[in-house]
């Protein structure tokens, strides 16, 4: 037995020792290339007065170029700005990667136990001076205090840089509740919303505007100029993982939806005042076969329905009507709807050919998230380049399809030296890479980063605000479908007992009436989530995608029947996907369907507080036989769907 500890012991000593040579292996290499970097720190920008008025002399030559005076058209500030710049500068800002940022708003230049995302991304330095990136995006959400010093002290890296771009800091979504993790970026000094597919559950496109203004004045506080978000695509495939980001299956709902938002956060026009929208993901990226995200391999979307162009209408009558600043492809092939079988961002027909040329899209197209190389850490692949159909390729082949096939900008990927090796080799034109930077520069300079990059940390009592948060509450109650209510069992009457399960108990402490023994409740209300039956995934970041069957497994169905047959029973059931629940809605008194919202506000309505308004966005499949046989790019397409698209009933 000893002997067995003892090498139990040896072998936990080993994978310590193993561990501790990787991280100071890493911090070593990440140290050795900021002081690489910091070399190239040039000075700050001097003040011009000139005529009464100040001017940031960017590129330090002491006197007031066109593209720093503030007074000259964007147009001729770009050209300006452009016949400066060289073929490296220009070829760093047509990349954005994720940046960490330490926990104070320091910098992020070394690899650190104190900061995990440091280990799978570059120093704040090592991109800005040594790659001539200005384009970044962050995961993180420390302290707004904290995230307002981050943001001064990038922008004040990238004034020191010979021309003195700055940077344009981008943002996933950042609005979900607490308690859904995966919904968003946990950020809970923002106002907290539904997902959104409970905002296209309110059916109120005002509302919507009113969400991205509000969450357009937080982002800017916060310097973020840039919102990756909203997600075009319908959920026409109801086993898809990334159903949660949509608007649901119907076309003219979404465009609806998504109009209205862009307009709350770009407003009519775009200005100093706006956070940019990068839509997402043309063409749409819902019809994804067998509902297996295009993150992974094989990445292929099927129109067996021959209904590609529907997919479209949310762009056209939503995104593009809206003025949308930016357009993300999406990475899965279009399987048979163009000469050549390959992703959406490598695919000319789909960039150039429909985006440019049918619908005039002259705005930023930036690609998603790492088609060309592999994410990893430590030598392993958490997600391999999505290059489905150019999977040969080398990477140098892949940016140069890329660029051929009309985007300009490279989503989670950092290689500015292949694009400056493309153009130095003849095979891209330096003047094909110039028509990419005065759509990338003209976003800079209508958001008025050239002119005023900084924060001033004041601008954060804007966070917190009670009227926003207010306006979050009331689309969370908006968003609540009721599909059930046998007996009218809702509202409860006051003074009905209840027993929870499933829910958080910081959320519903104030319920009074809550009794902690189910024999002792008049009703059971329980809340569960969508089925996840993902399974074992050969890669760890595809493990985190819900896809796979809709239905419970037969044993964790039987635990939650055991619970709904033993006490009159309110199920509430939060809908990331369309869930195939007969039975549980066969033995449940009430149904309702929730989008993220916060436990006490899901009690409220229960209670009465308020009345059910929301209407689903996506008709519920009433068995897994049915989703089987539906076409992917075809929306309400099940035979005998439990509940319709548009289902949604009041209270009596």
């Amino acid at each position: 037995m000893k002997k067995i500890f003892k090498f139990i012991g040896y072998a936990l000593l080993s994978i310590i020792g193993f561990i501790a040579i990787l991280l100071t292996s890493a911090y070593i290499k990440s140290y050795f290339k900021y002081k690489e970097a910091a070399k190239l720190i040039g000075k700050e920008a001097p003040v011009l007065s000139i005529d009464g008025h100040d001017f940031r002399d960017l590129n330090k030559n002491g006197k007031l170029d066109a593209y720093e005076d503030y007074r000259v058209n964007i147009e001729d500030r770009i050209t300006n700005l452009i016949g400066q710049m060289s073929l490296e500068e220009k070829a760093g800002a047509m990349f954005i990667t994720m940046a960490a940022m330490n926990s104070n708003g320091d910098l992020s230049e070394t690899k650190s136990i104190l900061n995990p995302i440091s280990y799978i991304v570059e120093g704040n330095s090592a991109m800005v001076l040594g790659k001539n990136m200005n384009h970044l995006n962050t995961l993180q959400s420390t302290s707004p205090e904290a995230m307002v010093v981050w943001h001064n002290n990038i922008q004040k890296l990238a004034e020191r840089t010979r021309l003195g771009i700055p940077i344009t800091v981008a943002t996933d979504p950042r609005h979900g509740v607490p308690n859904a993790p995966g919904a968003s970026i946990y950020s809970p000094f923002f106002s907290s919303w539904p997902s959104t597919l409970g905002l296209a559950a309110t059916r109120d496109s005002a509302l919507v505007r009113a969400f991205g203004d509000i969450a357009r004045q937080e982002y800017k506080a916060l310097g973020f100029r840039l919102s990756l978000s909203p997600m075009a695509d319908l959920a026409t495939e109801p086993r898809w993982g990334r159903i949660n980001g949509t608007f649901g299956e119907d076309a003219e709902l979404a465009a609806s939806m998504t109009k209205a938002y862009i307009l709350g956060y770009q407003g009519d026009t775009i200005n100093e005042n706006s956070v940019e929208c990068m839509v997402k993901h043309f063409s749409g990226g819902g019809p994804q076969e067998d509902g297996r995200d295009a993150h992974f391999p094989p990445g292929r979307q099927r129109y067996k329905g021959g209904n590609f162009n529907y997919h479209l209408i949310p762009f056209v009558k939503g995104a593009f009507a809206a003025g949308a600043a930016q357009v993300m492809p999406y990475y899965g092939i279009p399987m048979g709807q163009t000469n050549e079988d390959v992703g959406f961002g490598y695919n000319k027909e789909i960039i150039t050919g429909l985006l440019r040329n049918q619908y005039k899209f002259d705005g930023i197209v930036c690609t998603d998230w790492g088609l060309v190389t592999d994410a990893k850490i430590f030598g392993y692949t958490l997600k391999p380049a999505a290059a489905h159909g150019v999977e040969k390729l080398t990477a140098k082949q892949r940016i140069e399809k890329i660029i051929n096939a009309g985007c300009d900008m490279f989503g989670g990927e950092a290689l500015p030296s292949l694009v400056v090796e493309l153009v130095k080799e003849g095979k891209i034109s330096e003047k094909r890479i110039d028509s990419s930077m005065r759509r990338i520069l003209k976003e800079k300079f209508r958001l008025g980063l050239f002119d005023h990059p900084y924060l001033d940390p004041a601008g954060i009592k804007i966070i917190n605000n009670a009227g926003f948060a207010a306006k979050g509450i009331e689309a969370q109650q908006k968003s609540l479908v009721l599909l059930k209510n046998d007996a009218n069992i809702l509202p409860l009457k006051a003074g009905t007992k209840i027993f929870l399960e499933g829910f958080n108990k910081e959320e519903t402490k104030g319920l009074t009436n809550k009794v902690n023994d189910a024999e002792a409740a008049d009703v059971i209300v329980l809340k569960i989530g969508t089925p996840d039956n993902a399974g074992s995934e050969k890669y760890i970041l595809q493990r985190l995608f819900n896809h796979g069957s809709l239905a419970f497994s037969d044993k964790e169905e039987a635990r939650l029947l055991k619970i709904i047959q033993s006490k009159p029973t309110i199920t509430v059931i939060n809908l990331q996907r369309p869930a195939v629940i007969p039975s549980i809605n066969k033995y449940s008194k009430a149904l309702i369907a929730d989008f993220s919202s916060q436990d006490n506000v899901i009690l409220d309505l229960i209670m009465g507080k308020f009345k059910p308004t929301g209407k689903l966005p996506f008709e519920l499949p009433s068995s897994m036989e049915e989703v089987l046989k539906q076409k992917e790019d075809l929306p309400y397409d099940t035979q005998n769907p439990l509940y319709k698209f548009g289902a949604g009933i009041e209270y009596k």
